[in-house]
């Protein structure tokens, strides 16, 4: 603190006091200097700290207060989707912790980047002492419900081709090849749109925009295309596994779709795929994939 300035009227029965800092306006000088002013208020007066540090604090503090409480409801709404879609309790737990992974990745490579300066000027970006509290939680929430979407994308398509009796890696190849597309179209129409975000000169939007490229980035390819496939093929039958009562909750209330599984691979039955699928069926092909006749 440098000085105290004199009040000055700024209304009908209101003053204020400015008191500049040295350093950081929201650095730790000036948060610990704004818990002093808070606690110790003049007597029978109604007063307000303000200021950028003020701000800073009671931003920490609403997420210190409510941030728990919606990453809860998140988490646990993501995990009783997934389970009354597809039956199991290890697919969502996967899901949690594969969402867990792209985002701490994101996060990893934005403190390298601002807070280290990283790659910092050759990018353009501006370089800060620090990330925004509210910048993460931003970010967090959108990547956590676009990872979420992609999950589902392809989760859907492995389950119906599960449910259709093909055999559990033969039903996580098929349905990683059938959603490649549409992830990777969605996927780059987000890129455009945040790569946009970064191009800002103002420092809270290159941190968002940057942030949210990193989560797609790295959540449709790295996580989507690679890890999730890995652990579904590792964990083979055990990825449908739940316990006995959920299963039967899940009968009665679960989320549940008709298979739309053409003959061939993209096309409607053509004569050529029935001859080739009556020739597979006739070695035994059927009983030995467990497709459906």
């Amino acid at each position: 603190m440098t000085q105290v300035f004199p009040a000055r009227t700024a209304g009908n029965g209101l003053s204020t006091v400015d008191i500049p800092v040295a350093g950081d306006p929201s650095g730790a000088q000036a948060r610990a200097l704004v818990g002093l002013l808070r606690a110790d208020r003049p007597p029978g007066v109604r007063s307000w700290v303000t200021g950028a540090a003020a701000e800073f604090e009671d931003v920490l503090d609403q997420l210190e207060r409510d941030l728990p409480l919606a990453i809860g409801v998140s988490v646990l709404a993501m995990l009783v989707l997934l389970f009354l879609m597809t039956g199991s309790v290890v697919i969502p737990s996967k899901a949690l912790v594969m969402n867990l992974v792209s985002t701490g990745a994101t996060f990893g490579i934005m403190v390298a980047i601002f807070q280290n300066g990283l790659l910092a000027g050759p990018l353009g970006l501006l370089h800060v002492a620090g990330l925004s509290p509210f910048n993460l939680a931003v970010v967090f929430a959108f990547a956590f419900g676009l990872s979420m979407d992609y999950e589902v994308f392809l989760l859907s398509r492995i389950k119906e081709r599960h449910d259709a009796g093909m055999p559990n890696d033969v039903a996580v190849r098929d349905g990683l090849r059938r959603t490649g597309r549409i992830t990777t179209s969605a996927a780059a129409c987000m890129l455009i749109v945040f790569c946009c975000f970064v191009l800002s000169s103002i420092s809270d939007i290159q941190q968002i925009g940057l942030g949210l490229v990193l989560a797609v980035l790295i959540d449709a390819t790295i996580v989507r295309c690679l890890l999730v496939p890995a652990a579904m093929t590792l964990l083979g039958r055990r990825n449908w596994w739940a316990p006995g009562w959920l299963r039967s909750v899940r009968r009665r209330i679960g989320l549940h779709e008709e298979p739309d599984i053409p003959a061939s691979e993209d096309e409607p039955p053509t004569r050529r795929s029935v001859r080739r699928r009556a020739a597979w069926a006739g070695r035994g092909g059927w009983r030995a994939s467990g497709w459906p006749r």
